[in-house]
């Protein structure tokens, strides 16, 4: 075995032995007693192993609902009511879960090495899609979907722990305008875009996760107060992105702290959907940062990626790029801290090498910044090699040990969703996760979906559940069927009357 894998292996027993909570053989549910901490200046203080913000807002325990090899899981997720546990025994499931309740848990047992599987069998678009509040899944392997392994549609105080997520198409976990959620101790593979894609979203917690041949490792797009720390991030095109795509309701990302993290070898060759966001993203790229405001880099493990351990730029420097007005294109107030960076840049761009000319730089770069930036900063910038940092001023603090999490002391109230806001928020809750008004993503811009469709919202929505493959430079959309006839002509009509 080879020193890289055995390091990757110790990195995954040590998760395990930390936080794994596997069910017992004897089918016995598995009762995580939380403290509640104490707020503080900063955020909120406590033990982030421990925080539950879904488990400490339920007010009964709930019936837990065996569901073993054979048996249907959303049959026992239809029979549900808020506060129950389906248990989910090893065993092959070949389906969708779809949660539309609050307060369901999807707990997997796992048995001297066998999982429950959800399998995709390449033809099933999604694993698992909750729209509910305090959803939780833990301890499930998720392979073979086209799509998406585990997608939240606008519910908050979600945990996603524990769970073995293997070429699940576009994304990993991805969390979609939701708030107070945690993702820790989930172990992601193969994926298209990003592992763990957080869009759209607040308060969240992303930690002790390992994510490699992927595109993406982590990102956090278009979201605010998030910490990714403790993650070993490999073997991907780049490590962990913090950006802005132009386009998306939500037009900012900022407050987001990155510590702590192994983000090592990230120099696989980008295969993200041509034209896409995520397709721009430099093979070598360790850390992302792009239009992001407000990002601490601090204390991680930055090795072996060739094009550069950290690169902050704007969208006018960035591939793939519709620009946004509505968009500050900028990086601001990045704070760069103490990291251990060793052997990056060693092969890196061309476009890095011409701005390396300018400041008559040699050597191999381990932090690059392109494009404007304002108010941000670094410490000991004398142990590295940096090329557009010289207007960076000295950090005035050293460390963020003051904030231990962004999670909320007490979890938010489930999203209440009036009539006249349907269409607006599955829009936001669902198509914002493949579409902008003017960029392109995985699918086609909303501009362009106006121009096929202009007067005919019944057609739309009838597409929205039956789509077919309509142009060869997009992957076919997945139908959704799912949502009600409802909810697909209220969607379809809000997205021929936006504009921008």
């Amino acid at each position: 075995m080879s020193k890289g894998k055995i390091f990757g292996l110790i990195i995954v027993l040590v998760a395990f032995g930390a936080g794994m909570y596997f069910g017992q053989s004897t089918g016995a549910v598995t009762v995580i007693t939380q403290s509640a901490g104490a707020s503080y200046a900063g955020g909120f203080k406590a033990d982030t192993n421990a925080l539950s913000p879904t488990v400490a807002r339920r007010t009964t325990a709930g019936v837990v609902h065996i569901v073993k090899d054979g048996d249907s899981i959303q049959a026992a997720v239809n029979k549900a009511m808020a506060g129950d546990t389906l248990q989910i025994m090893p065993g092959t499931y070949v389906e969708t879960v779809y949660i539309d309740k609050d307060d369901i848990s999807l707990m997997g047992v796992i048995e001297q090495g066998n999982w429950p599987t959800l399998e995709g069998e390449g033809r099933l678009n999604d694993a698992i899609l909750y729209s509910g509040n305090g959803i939780i899944v833990e301890n499930l392997k998720i392979t073979h979907y086209k799509g998406n392994g585990i997608m939240g549609q606008a519910g908050n105080n979600f945990e996603i722990r524990n769970n073995l997520i293997v070429d699940t198409g576009v994304y990993g976990i991805f969390p979609q305008l939701g708030k107070n959620g945690i993702i820790e101790y989930n172990v992601i593979s193969g994926i298209a875009d990003a592992a763990i894609y957080v869009g759209m979203s607040d308060n969240i917690h992303v930690a002790h996760n390992e994510v490699f041949d992927s595109v993406a490792g982590i990102e956090i797009e278009n979201s605010r107060h998030a910490i990714v720390e403790n993650n070993y991030t490999h073997n991907n095109t780049g490590g962990i992105l913090a950006f802005v795509s132009p386009g998306l309701p939500i037009k900012t990302t900022y407050d987001v702290i990155i510590r702590n993290n192994f983000i090592v070898d990230n120099n696989t060759k980008n295969f993200g959907a041509p034209g896409s966001t995520v397709s721009g993203i430099p093979a070598g790229t360790g850390i992302l940062v792009m239009a992001a405001d407000d990002v601490i880099i601090e204390g991680n493990i930055i090795s072996n990626n060739k094009t550069a351990g950290i690169l902050v730029t704007d969208h006018g420097h960035s591939e793939n790029v519709t620009i946004d007005p509505e968009s500050d294109p900028n990086s601001d107030r990045v704070k760069i801290l103490n990291n251990f960076m060793l052997n990056n840049g060693y092969d890196t761009i061309d476009a890095i090498k011409a701005v390396m000319l300018t400041e008559l730089k040699q050597g191999n770069p381990d932090i690059v910044r392109v494009g404007p930036s304002t108010d941000s900063c670094i410490i000991n910038r004398h142990q590295y090699v940096t090329v557009g940092v010289s207007d960076f001023a000295e950090c005035d603090f050293t460390n963020t040990d003051s904030i231990e999490t962004y999670l909320l002391p007490e979890p938010v109230p489930p999203r209440q969703i009036a009539a006249s806001e349907l269409g607006k928020t599955t829009y936001m809750g669902i198509c914002t996760g493949c579409h902008t008004y003017t960029g392109r993503m995985i699918g086609p811009p909303v501009q362009v979906i106006q121009a096929l469709y202009m007067d005919d919202p019944q057609g739309l929505a009838d597409y929205i559940a039956s789509p077919t493959k309509k142009r060869e430079d997009y992957p076919e959309m997945p139908p959704q069927d799912y949502l009600s006839e409802e909810v697909r002509l209220a969607v379809a009509k809000y997205v021929l009357a936006l504009e921008r």
